[in-house]
């Protein structure tokens, strides 16, 4: 991987982790709300969904400062969905990130509820975004398109279609459904909000949008692989928890041969849409070659 995309992702992934809690800790809260708010967000983690929305401005050219608050608030809704991805009633996982999971250490209502906290506080950061290049109607696109990508039609309706396949054998079609809803809607969000604060045109955001697509597919893919062939201390979960739950996965259906396959083809349909944009470097290609070799 190009010495650019690793001092690119290191950078930025300091400054999301440093703006990260400053959100939480000005909340007028209940200090143990707070802490296991703060528990989960700063757990580690890749941030790959505001380094997308950085990368995106960066690839058209524009200034990537009015773009951390927006991808705060997507790692916000994402690590709400982890804390209650972990829950008994959900997966029931001990593990996150190499740490015990927030229901663990703070009990199951504490961790629904920080969940809960950390869902409608992004929206608050988007809605009140200090920077005056981000326009009232740039907010209303943004929280919309969220909504979208984080809702019933998007993430959430994914997980639910997810619980109901559950000792279920599906197919092809089925799965894909899942795997979009579930995790490449809101990958495919932080590239289209960067397209939003970018000013992109109706046409690129269609090709942004194309390509987050297959971006999202690729990286749930690639998560199937790990949970077959990955090391538990490196990607910070029991390994074969998929198997354990009875999940329909790619490896499943395809064969792990078949799977790796799968993720080759959707690498090479993101980078042909990137190929379409008139973009001023491969940072958003890198980091789609990233997805399909990460070993975490």
């Amino acid at each position: 991987m190009a010495l650019e995309l690793n001092d690119y992702l290191a950078s930025r992934k300091a400054q999301i982790e440093e703006q990260l809690p400053l959100y939480l800790q000005k909340l007028h809260t209940t200090e143990d709300l707070k802490s296991a708010m703060l528990y989960s967000l700063q757990a580690g983690g890749k941030r790959l969904r505001p380094i997308l929305l950085l990368a995106t401005l960066h690839s058209f050219g524009k200034d990537e400062s009015p773009g951390m608050a927006v991808g705060c608030a997507i790692e916000m809704i994402h690590t709400y969905s982890l804390i209650h991805d972990d829950l008994p009633c959900m997966d029931d996982d001990d593990l996150r990130r190499g740490k015990p999971t927030n229901h663990k250490v703070f009990g199951e209502a504490m961790a629904v509820l920080s969940g809960d906290g950390l869902l409608t506080q992004s929206f608050d950061l988007i809605a009140s975004h200090p920077d005056q290049k981000v326009t009232p109607l740039m907010k209303i696109e943004l929280i919309r398109e969220l909504v979208k990508a984080a809702g019933a039609e998007g993430m959430v309706g994914g997980q639910a279609a997810d619980m109901e396949a559950e000792n279920q054998k599906l197919n092809l079609e089925e799965l894909l459904y899942i795997h979009e809803h579930k995790t490449a809607k809101l990958l495919a969000y932080s590239v289209k909000a960067g397209g939003i604060l970018a000013g992109a045109d109706p046409l690129e955001m269609k090709k942004l949008e194309e390509f987050g697509f297959h971006l999202g597919i690729a990286f749930q893919i690639k998560d199937d692989i790990l949970d077959i062939e990955g090391i538990e201390d490196q990607i910070g979960k029991p390994v074969g928890s998929d198997t354990a739950n009875h999940k329909s996965t790619y490896p499943a259906l395809l064969t792990l041969d078949g799977a790796k396959a799968k993720l080759a083809e959707q690498v090479e349909k993101g980078r042909e849409v990137l190929a379409e944009l008139s973009l001023e470097n491969t940072m958003l290609e890198q980091l789609l070659e990233l997805v399909a070799i990460r070993d975490y």
